[in-house]
């Protein structure tokens, strides 16, 4: 089976070494029995099992493989996450203190990249879909016109899908971006599925994407890949260094390497399976479903009238989505999910139905002033105070519902009477403390 760094690892457990170095356990005793598989597996960088940082064997051909799966030129494994991923891609596709372009639906862990590398931040605003009471994908017409009026700007930052599973033609923006002499870099943390459904094969026409594949795949948490084009490897790995641990877990490795392979050797097709059973219950239950929008054919997106009251509900019930908001809750469907655990599924819905449909109008999420730099923000002295009393203040973290991780206010932003109304209406906890930049500083 060509798992390179898997065989490395079990061929290095296999000769019972007698090992004088890290980590601790030295493959004999973790004390959560669970764990204790993994032990002999959970080793750090020697001959035989390699560097993720610099050139050779295993990680060299391991990470090969899925570049040729996802057909890019390169892949990085990544120990932290999406958010390692956003923070390496950024670097290598943006020069420090230049203007970029930003999809303001970016995750959290752009905007801190924001600030990490002094990028001034000019925002793409997505459609709001008003009947859905959601965003919509990003428009290919809009990046080209944003592109010619700000010609300095070299690097575009979307993300594709959204939580609700909405998809942006990352093709069309991708030469669109191009053309205009650019770099674009795809947070598709949710879409680490998306290749072996059909679905956004033009991935490859961007010059970097990120994607967990421990959100829709099976592997271990916080397991994840930055796929590139045209860039220089070492470059590549300088960056990740930069953003991961000098000591990245081999398990985790090891399961991203064993991910591919169950996957080539016809896991993949169990998403189709999965996306049939979606599909029903899109038919069956009040949905974001297709038309013009195009979809995650996993991603169960279920319209409510009160999204917090519903997941309480399926809570008790046994069942627990990954989010909520005011009108929808959101299921991350995978093929790991049988048709046992989707006819249990339906059962609960069923037994639901009344309180599902269109809930009250969500207002778009508005659009705040930006008073200072976000790396100004994020490192000025600050204080925290209660969201209730920071009207006329500068936001100096980010005021995110988490999930999505999407911010409301990016750190440099004003808190206004507008925003404070918008997250009053979501149900943000307006007692929450929140971090703001002292007086004076401006």
């Amino acid at each position: 089976m060509p798992t390179p760094l898997y065989n490395a690892l079990k061929d290095y457990a296999a000769k019972n070494p007698v090992r004088y170095h890290m980590p601790g356990h030295k493959g004999k005793f973790l004390p959560l029995p669970e764990l204790m598989g993994l032990a002999p597996l959970d080793v750090t960088e020697l001959p035989s099992t390699g560097n993720l940082y610099t050139a050779g064997a295993p990680f060299d051909e391991a990470q090969r493989l899925w570049a040729d799966l996802f057909g890019f030129e390169n892949c990085q494994f990544l120990t932290g996450g999406s958010t390692m991923g956003i923070h390496t891609g950024l670097a290598l596709c943006a020069r420090p203190g230049s203007r970029v372009l930003m999809d303001r639906n970016c995750h959290r862990a752009a905007f801190n990249a924001l600030a990490l590398l002094d990028l001034e931040p000019v925002y793409l605003e997505r459609p709001w879909l008003a009947e859905e009471n959601l965003i919509g994908p990003v428009s290919p017409e809009d990046v080209g016109k944003m592109l010619d009026q700000n010609p300095d700007i070299k690097m575009v930052c979307i993300t594709s899908p959204t939580y609700a599973g909405v998809l942006s033609d990352i093709g069309a923006i991708s030469r669109i971006v191009h053309a205009h002499g650019g770099k674009l870099f795809v947070d598709g943390a949710h879409g680490a599925h998306l290749t072996f459904l059909g679905e956004m094969t033009c991935y490859c026409e961007a010059d970097a994407v990120v994607v967990s594949a421990h959100k829709t795949l099976p592997a271990m948490g916080q397991s994840a890949l930055l796929f590139v084009n045209w860039m220089e490897l070492d470059k590549v790995r300088q960056m990740a260094s930069v953003y991961g641990s000098s000591s990245p877990s081999y398990p985790m490795m090891a399961s991203l390497d064993a991910a591919r392979q169950w996957l080539v050797d016809g896991g993949a097709l169990d998403y189709l399976r999965t996306a049939a059973r979606v599909a029903r219950l899109r038919e069956r239950f009040p949905a974001l479903k297709g038309g013009t929008l195009k979809l995650d054919p996993c991603r169960f997106t279920l319209k409510v009238k009160d999204g917090p009251a519903f997941t309480k509900q399926l809570e008790e019930r046994g069942v627990y989505p990954e989010m909520e908001d005011g009108g929808h809750v959101v299921f991350i469907c995978t093929a790991q999910d049988s048709d046992g655990d989707f006819d249990n599924l339906e059962q609960v819905l069923e037994e639901l139905c009344s309180q599902m449909g269109d809930c009250l109008p969500i207002p778009a999420p508005p659009v705040p002033k930006q008073v200072i730099s976000p790396r100004q923000a994020l490192f000025a002295p600050s204080r925290m105070r209660s969201l209730k009393d920071c009207e006329g203040e500068i936001a100096a973290s980010q005021i995110a519902p988490y999930p999505p991780g999407v911010p409301v206010l990016a750190p440099g932003e004003q808190i206004t009477k507008k925003e404070l109304a918008y997250l009053r209406e979501i149900g943000y906890n307006m007692l929450s403390e929140v971090r703001t930049v002292s007086g004076g500083f401006v």
